[in-house]
């Protein structure tokens, strides 16, 4: 394992102060384990798990040539004349109840979807495009061509080849197509734990009583929500307060219990704030030279005091304390490193957040320097094209603004102030959020 000076001196770039936010991924890349340790689970217990091995398929999906529809078959051949073609019904074939007669020039199969295509029989014609007449049908020149309406033998999954592959993250399809490869079980990587907490002298729990200058939890439930939508084992440990004993003593039950740690609260320049000292005395105490504090600031807005390190094997995300900031950057950092630890493939539509192109409708000041997340909604215009606004007030503790939103506006670290019409990126939270 790296230590983390070695992954930072690697990092082009690296500043501890300001980090670029694009270079957080690459470093939570080299810092974050890979899992080891792999279950093999009955099908309907392994949705939204990650894969530990490739599927290789012990069949052909389909078995056999089949038919696409409800029709009647015959060879395609018979299709070169330029006259509508009469052809005689010789037979019926259903799913899972084969022909077994034999079909010879001139005749046809009326066949349902599914069923097996007998040996000859390549062409199958809808049975509404068809004349029908007593015993025979006709099917009018030009209508089709051979191979028409027919699905091969292996067309969906080669036999002896990679059905789904190391790394997939298991959605209803996934499971569906192991399914149809009559698997009953899946070997997946075991369920990541992660431990979170809140900071700070002013939360209040739910069910406490109000009290002046303090303020109910909220990144708790936020964060709690994140975790569950990737199947991840949570461990809550609610609400610890401003004190260096209790926050060595979360910080050390965490570890000890739980694959990666996620806090919120503590990581600013306050004097109060004792989360990111903590982290580090820990750390170091734990497994010396190799856990620490990496960074604890990104040039970003929101999320710009952000902690990561790590006591022994284990991360940690210090997340500011600000509701919105702890949402940006979770979905933007801490998310993909999670999912990696899980052993998700990065290129895995279930682990990316999508990006679409969007037109600005209105002007925005940005400076360059840093990079910025506007929440923004993400609507056609009237000439069908996307269009993003801004839900407006974009302070980092305007929570209802990530309700409103359906994706953040993503405006690179040189970016300069957008005009009303310029392309941006957003990144959605369709299937996320």
């Amino acid at each position: 394992m790296k230590s983390l000076a070695e992954i930072g001196a690697a990092l082009l770039g690296y500043d501890p102060d300001a980090l670029p936010a694009q270079s957080v991924n690459a470093f939570l890349a080299a810092m974050v384990p890979k899992p080891t340790q792999a279950q093999a689970l009955p099908l309907m217990q392994a949705l939204g798990r990650v894969l530990a091995q490739d599927i290789i398929s012990p069949m052909d999906v389909p078995p056999h040539d089949n038919s696409a529809m409800d029709g009647y078959a015959f060879d395609g051949r018979a299709l070169a004349g330029k006259a509508p073609l009469r052809l005689a019904i010789a037979g019926r074939a259903t799913a899972g109840q084969a022909f077994s007669g034999k079909i010879s020039a001139g005749q046809c199969l009326q066949i349902m979807t599914g069923a097996i295509l007998p040996p000859g029989l390549d062409t199958v014609v809808p049975q509404e495009m068809v004349q029908l007449h007593a015993g025979f049908i006709e099917i009018t020149a030009g209508t089709l061509q051979a191979g028409d309406n027919r699905r091969l033998r292996g067309e969906d999954v080669r036999r002896g080849s990679i059905a789904l592959a190391q790394g997939s993250v298991l959605g209803p399809a996934g499971l569906g197509l192991l399914a149809s490869l009559g698997l009953a079980q899946a070997p997946v990587f075991r369920k990541l734990r992660v431990a979170y907490f809140s900071t700070g002298d002013e939360l209040l729990s739910l069910g406490d009583s109000p009290r002046e200058g303090a303020v109910y939890d909220s990144n708790r439930y936020t964060v709690g929500g994140m975790l569950q939508g990737m199947g991840i084992e949570c461990i809550d440990m609610g609400v610890v307060r401003d004190e260096p004993h209790l926050l060595e003593a979360a910080f050390r039950q965490a570890a000890a219990q739980a694959d990666a740690i996620v806090t919120s609260g503590g990581v600013s320049v306050g004097e109060a704030d004792h989360t990111k000292a903590m982290m580090r005395q820990v750390a170091h105490s734990q497994t010396p030279g190799e856990g620490g504090v990496a960074f604890w600031r990104i040039a970003m807005r929101p999320g710009r005091p952000m902690a990561v390190g790590r006591i022994g094997s284990v991360p940690l995300f210090g997340l500011p304390g600000n509701p919105v900031a702890v949402m940006v950057t979770f979905l933007a950092f801490v998310r993909p490193a999670l999912w990696q630890m899980m052993g998700a493939r990065s290129d895995d539509p279930r682990v990316q957040c999508p990006m679409l192109q969007a037109r600005s409708s209105e002007a925005i000041r940005k400076k360059p320097g840093r990079t910025e997340y506007q929440r923004v909604i993400v609507s056609h215009a009237p000439d069908g094209s996307l269009q993003a606004r801004t839900t407006g007030q974009q302070g980092s503790g305007v929570l209802s603004s990530m309700v409103q939103a359906n994706g953040l506006m993503v405006l690179p670290h040189e970016q300069g102030n957008i005009a009303v019409g310029d392309a941006v990126q957003v990144m959605m939270f369709a299937g996320v959020l």
